[in-house]
């Protein structure tokens, strides 16, 4: 473990729009140097993607850059960064994905050269090894299209790199779905923390090559699964909210590795990020909507340096095609933190308690997502001496964070959730934190078909 004490350690200095790291890039946005800017996440509308449709993926793409940009513009917005989240067929084929970047790139330079407009894009490749199972993480043949699709996509026009990886989501998703903590501990403080340090050690030597940002990763497909499968009522909300807790551990990795953020929006890792490695962040709440529903709508908000919307449709709405109305209402939130920030400490304390109330005791997923709550799950997550303890220690602090608000009579929980919290403690005190103890107490309840531990370096 690299990091051994918090960066930030006052609740009050955790603010959107600063992180003791700020990130300046290539057309000179700097993020989390006083300046929260909107981050415009987009996908296509529902189509296939092969020979015959190139020619229209591509012009939805550019009809999303120009129009946001161009709306940008319209708004006297300071800045904007556009999140290409690939699809499978560009990234397998990653001639498809790098032609895009291009595109994007082309319309972005035109737009700073012009008008003085900053824009970058963030470059995500999905992570192709989900899709192989077993999945082989370290040898799949699915690593070469994605790695050249970083390197081209990088010198295409590329900037930030970030990927939403799923080392150990073989052993996470039924772990889910049966609330079993011990199996998603596993997962992500073993499995997922092996996995990051192979992945990130290579996307961080070929950004430093071409001079690009090794931005972050995301534990969207562990925490973000659960919070949307909390929502359905299939899960526990205070089981979804420990998931949370221990992704971090994962996430962490890529800082370790060398990444410096801004790390990427829909893990909703960001704020602990944030505390313990001083990098800006990007996060996502009610202008995610269109993607998944969730209890963080304002309280996410409170110390993010990139505002975010998860993958919008290019389709057209009454007022215009979905990404540029969606660009609208993230430049409208960034703009009044924007202004708390100008109008110094005391309104951006303010706008923050209200944005953080509104939220924090509607749900225990929100609950810990307070910065005063943050510090005090991040001290938790540093000081063990292993990834196994340090989530561990996380969630146990998340618990009694839970616990104190329901005897407080600040938040009220159905029976149904308030059952699990012992079970759930009862579970975390079983795990030693020893991480070669807890490997050897669980390789005997993986199922071996689903999960090769050689690929894990096990």
């Amino acid at each position: 473990m690299k990091y051994k004490s918090l960066m930030i350690n006052n609740p009050e200095d955790l603010m959107f729009g600063i992180a003791p790291k700020p990130v300046k890039t290539r057309r000179g946005l700097e993020i989390g140097g006083g300046q929260v800017y909107a981050e415009l996440n987009f996908t296509l509308p529902i189509m296939s993607i092969n020979d015959n449709t190139l020619d229209r993926v591509y012009e939805h793409y550019r009809e999303i850059a120009e129009g946001a940009l161009e709306h940008a513009l319209h708004m006297n917005s300071k800045g904007i960064v556009l999140e290409f989240e690939t699809l499978l067929e560009m990234t397998k084929t990653p001639s498809i994905g790098v032609e895009i970047v291009k595109i994007m790139n082309d319309i972005c330079e035109n737009y700073y050269q012009k008008y003085g407009l900053k824009s970058e894009i963030r470059l995500t490749p999905n992570d192709l090894r989900e899709f192989e199972r077993p999945a082989r993480q370290r040898s799949s043949s699915f690593l070469e299209p994605m790695f050249e699709l970083f390197e081209r996509g990088m010198i295409a026009g590329g900037d930030l790199l970030s990927i939403e990886s799923t080392g150990g989501k073989e052993v996470s998703d039924e772990a889910l779905m049966m609330c079993d903590v011990k199996g998603t501990m596993f997962a992500l403080s073993v499995l997922g923390v092996r996995d990051m340090q192979f992945l990130w050690q290579k996307i961080v030597s070929a950004a430093n090559k071409h001079g690009k940002i090794a931005a972050g990763d995301s534990a969207c497909g562990f925490a973000n699964t659960a919070m949307v499968l909390a929502e359905k009522k299939y899960i526990p909300k205070v089981f979804a909210t420990l998931v949370r807790v221990i992704s971090v551990v994962r996430s962490i990795v890529a800082m370790e590795e060398g990444a410096i953020g801004p790390d990427k929006d829909c893990g909703y890792e960001g704020p602990f990020l944030k505390a313990i490695t001083g990098i800006p962040i990007s996060m996502e709440g009610k202008t995610a909507a269109c993607a998944h529903l969730s209890p963080l709508g304002n309280i996410a908000s409170a110390c993010a340096d990139l505002w975010s919307n998860e993958s919008v449709q290019n389709i057209k709405l009454l007022s215009g095609m979905a990404p540029t109305a969606y660009l609208e209402q993230l430049e409208y939130d960034a703009r009044l933190m924007n202004e708390a920030l100008r109008a110094g400490r005391m309104h951006c304390q303010v706008l923050q308690q209200l944005l953080v109330a509104s939220d924090v005791y509607t749900d225990p997923q929100a609950l810990i997502l307070s910065p005063e709550n943050v510090i005090r799950i991040s001290k938790e997550l540093i000081k063990g001496e292993s990834y196994v303890a340090n989530a561990k220690n996380g969630a146990i602090a998340a618990l009694d964070i839970i616990d104190e608000a329901l005897f407080s009579g600040k938040m009220k929980l159905p029976e149904m959730e308030t059952t699990y919290l012992p079970i759930l403690r009862d579970d975390l005190n079983s795990i030693p934190d020893n991480e070669s103890d807890f490997i050897e107490m669980m390789l005997p309840f993986i199922d071996q078909s689903k999960f090769i531990p050689a690929e894990y370096g096990l």
